[in-house]
């Protein structure tokens, strides 16, 4: 038997932004019964937003957090050996980024099942794309450590690799956390590297600002529970 396809399916990272997600992928969408979600409760709110025409009490989900442990992959991708074809779905943008979905893509390499990616919004990408900075050589280093010792260590790194690699340096915070990570970012870092904020990307509030530290010092901005990508450069 032909085993199924894995799609990886994109989300909208701003609220009620389904005009953001291409036909491609509503197209795929309503072809599909079965799907892993990082939050199920999100997804299916999601896949209802897109007004599909599909009954979403027909469809199956099952959740693939970062709790999920290894072992149970087989078993959340049975469809797939089946001959079912299954999406993938992150609670926002893109699945394997930065998102516990590359388990179960690492896991359908391994065992010959198709994997599709599907075009769809990107905070990491689109904020990279907005900033100024180097967008050949860049680095995501997912969250940075909340341990008051170790945080400012983890900063001046970044520093000296982007200084050393003339490579932009990617970083993202728990949203409630976004105003104390900023105000250690201005402590610790130099004065003359630049601190690129992309803030609720694609939402009615982004802004996405370039500055020195230097100037972000003589600047009030608050991010409070709001999804934000920070990114640290220290070349011209």
């Amino acid at each position: 038997m032909k085993k199924g396809t894995l799609y990886l399916i994109p989300s909208v990272i701003a609220e009620n932004k389904t005009e953001t997600i291409p036909d491609q992928v509503k197209e795929v969408l309503s072809g599909l019964s079965y799907f892993m979600a990082e939050n199920v409760r999100t997804t299916r709110r999601y896949i209802s937003s897109l007004k599909l025409g599909v009954n979403i009490e027909t469809l199956h989900f099952d959740e693939l957090s970062k709790k999920t442990r290894n072992e149970q992959i087989a078993e959340l991708m049975g469809p797939l050996d089946q001959g079912y074809d299954m999406g993938i779905l992150s609670e926002s943008g893109c699945p394997g980024v930065a998102d516990p979905g590359a388990k179960a893509v690492s896991y359908a390499h391994k065992n010959s099942i198709d994997v599709i990616p599907l075009v769809g919004p990107s905070s990491i990408i689109l904020a990279l794309m907005a900033s100024g900075f180097n967008g050949q050589k860049f680095r995501f280093n997912g969250y940075l450590p909340v341990d008051k010792h170790e945080l400012p260590k983890a900063l001046k790194e970044l520093e000296r690799s982007s200084t050393k690699n003339d490579q932009t340096e990617i970083f993202i915070e728990t949203p409630y956390r976004n105003n104390q990570l900023l105000e250690s970012i201005k402590k610790y870092c130099s004065a003359t590297t630049k601190l690129c904020i992309a803030k609720d990307l694609t939402g009615e509030n982004h802004l996405v600002q370039t500055r020195s530290i230097s100037d972000w010092k003589k600047q009030s901005i608050d991010l409070h529970k709001k999804p934000t990508v920070f990114m640290l450069y220290c070349h011209s």
